[in-house]
């Protein structure tokens, strides 16, 4: 959800865009041969410019053929290359392509991009930036899917045909999956593939989006590693009331009680809560946040119940949301006429609960809040677990090392997202997810999910040449 890779056009017009295409000015060091990065950005361009959304005009399917056709025109064999399409959903199509390795008997890495993107109508961007055409303008990919997760789909793709055309075996197998409806809608594609065909994505861990570089002010200053991410879970506030005339009213009304309700939740503060990513992101944060706001990282990895610590942290609201359970109301409705008292009034509260937070006890504890206002609260569903991802030497070491080769001086930075990815999926099946990708964004103008969505170009290839060293660091093997 991080805003994947877009879509395909035509194969005929990529090829022409990018017979008058010619690499960026980016240090030479940090990015793939000219070839591979004129294919990375023709698959991206393609990729966008399919329309991946979940209307009636979105079919990842298309998309999930055009990377297909690169593979196999690139070489790949027929039988390591699969679009895969649920029978009750004929747009909703994935790829899962592999790259064989030496020995079979090691589990194969999986790289998981998604090719579905939320809705951008052109209303809403720029009048010069259509945001389903691919435009290349003042050093930044312009078009909707570029930061999520087209960008990645097109690099995964491309890196796979870099390594067979190189000669590169590795020890164990690399997968490709490019998946649909991450971003929502009835057809996910990781549980799709799970479900049906896990024989072909399985794996010992698999890379995702959710991480990511972090600049500012044109300075670039984490490489994040996301290895985990909270729950995702709504509740239904619900206060009723036998109603009445408006010209009679009473203080027992509906929309009061709810609106009481909604404002204890507001003041209320979930416990403090660590796990082994997120000690691991505040205690390397300190030193690069300094002043106040890191000496109360300091105070309150070493005291979690040190109340003031919690108070200064809690202000800014990243590392508030990164704390604890966080819950807040997204949705009103109530009453039924302009002269009647309310005999109904609904909200729904959204709550992003952290790992091995019981939702039973967040239930309990907004009933708790909602029942001197008699307000009732029901769940909305059940939330799908996302066990954190252990920090391994196994694959923080090769991160770390490739970030300081690329970029010296760069921290890298264990993080636990607070929104949701598919890697809630791979955790819940027994699967570790790291999100890392090595494309830097500025912190202060994320455009994912939002008007004019672009990636830098330079970000983008040195992005490629990051994940192309990762997981050729990941998976062993050698030039035969």
């Amino acid at each position: 959800m991080k805003n994947p890779l877009l879509i395909a056009a035509s194969l005929a017009l990529s090829a022409l865009g990018a017979m008058c295409w010619a690499p960026a000015p980016v240090a030479a060091q940090n990015t793939s041969p000219p070839e591979y990065m004129e294919m990375a950005r023709s698959l991206l361009e393609e990729l966008v410019e399919i329309n991946t959304t979940n209307t009636g005009r979105g079919d990842n399917t298309l998309a999930a053929q055009a990377a297909a056709r690169v593979l196999l025109n690139a070489g790949f064999p027929e039988e390591d290359v699969h679009v895969l399409v649920p029978d009750d959903a004929p747009t909703k199509g994935n790829l899962v392509a592999r790259l064989r390795g030496r020995d079979a008997g090691l589990a194969p890495i999986l790289l998981l991009a998604h090719i579905d993107v939320v809705e951008a109508l052109p209303e809403d961007w720029s009048p010069d930036l259509p945001p389903f055409e691919f435009i290349e303008r003042d050093g930044y990919f312009y078009g909707r899917g570029v930061m999520d997760d087209k960008d990645e789909a097109a690099i995964y793709t491309a890196n796979l045909i870099r390594m067979r055309q190189e000669g590169f075996v590795p020890d164990r197998d690399i997968i490709v999956a490019l998946t649909a409806d991450e971003e929502g809608g009835p057809r996910n594609g990781v549980a799709y593939l799970l479900a049906e065909h896990r024989e072909l994505i399985d794996a010992a861990y698999a890379l995702n989006e959710g991480g990511g570089g972090m600049s500012q002010n044109g300075q670039r200053l984490s490489n994040n590693v996301q290895a985990a991410e909270k729950l995702y879970l709504s509740f239904f506030f619900n206060a009723t009331n036998p109603g009445g005339h408006s010209s009679l009213p009473v203080r027992k009304n509906a929309i009061y009680d709810l609106s009481n309700a909604l404002l204890a939740v507001q003041n209320h503060d979930f416990p403090v809560m660590f796990n082994e990513t997120t000690e691991e992101f505040f205690g390397r944060s300190a030193g690069l946040v300094g002043g106040e706001m890191g000496e109360a990282m300091r105070r309150l990895l070493a005291d979690p119940a040190d109340a003031e610590a919690a108070r200064v942290l809690s202000a800014e609201t990243g590392y508030n949301s990164r704390l604890r359970t966080t819950c807040v109301a997204t949705l009103l409705e109530g009453g039924h006429a302009q002269n009647a008292l309310p005999q109904l009034a609904r909200a729904n509260v959204n709550c992003r609960i952290f790992p091995g937070h019981d939702p039973a006890d967040v239930h309990a504890t907004l009933s708790e809040l909602a029942a001197p206002f008699d307000v009732t609260v029901e769940p909305r569903g059940t939330p799908t677990p996302s066990p954190p991802s252990p920090l391994t030497d196994e694959v923080l070491g090769p991160i770390e090392r490739i970030t300081g080769e690329m970029w010296p001086g760069v921290l890298v930075l264990p993080v636990m997202s607070t929104g949701a990815t598919d890697a809630l999926y791979l955790r819940n099946a027994g699967i570790p997810v790291y999100g890392v990708s090595g494309i830097f964004g500025d912190m202060d103008d994320v455009r994912a999910h939002g008007r004019d969505e672009r990636i830098g170009v330079e970000s983008f290839f040195e992005g490629q040449e990051f994940l192309y060293r990762l997981v050729k660091a990941l998976s062993g093997g050698a030039v035969s």
